[in-house]
């Protein structure tokens, strides 16, 4: 089976966090086999969708595992972030028929809780590269 093509777009926003998930991402990516052959990195974690379409308009990738982490704040701002990120990264994901997968923890979390799940970046890995193996299978099983 062709080896599996990861983008990574990444926030720099709270980048003491992001940095750390990115590393993990990198490593269980090398770990499954895959490659991560592009890397975009974007300002927050808002700025993600912009990049993802990009990257998904290329079409070099299979995939693309968008990495942030929203720290809640004295307003609601965090929650407005993550929701309408995670919503057109849904919708991109959608549009080009590739899987884009949430690593971006939050909202609704400290410091000290953001720490604590680095390892969202991991599970998005994970998820990308299930389901463009799946994705493979599925249309490998309906050309015969």
């Amino acid at each position: 089976m062709e080896k599996i093509k990861l983008g990574f777009v990444v926030s720099e926003f709270n980048r003491d966090i992001t940095y750390m998930m990115e590393i993990l991402a990198r490593e269980h990516a090398e770990f499954l086999g895959a490659e991560v052959s592009e890397t975009i990195r974007v300002p927050g974690t808002f700025d993600i969708p912009i990049a993802v379409k990009k990257m998904l308009e290329v079409g070099s990738v299979d995939a693309v595992v968008a990495i942030g982490c929203v720290i809640e704040g004295e307003t609601e701002h965090d929650e407005i972030v993550a929701q309408h990120s995670a919503r057109k990264i849904m919708d991109l994901s959608i549009e080009y028929g590739k899987p884009v997968t949430l690593g971006i923890s939050g909202p609704g979390m400290g410091r000290v809780a953001a720490a604590e799940r680095i390892d969202y970046a991991k599970r998005a890995v994970e998820a990308a590269v299930k389901l463009v193996k799946r994705l493979r299978e599925y249309e490998g099983s309906k050309k015969s």
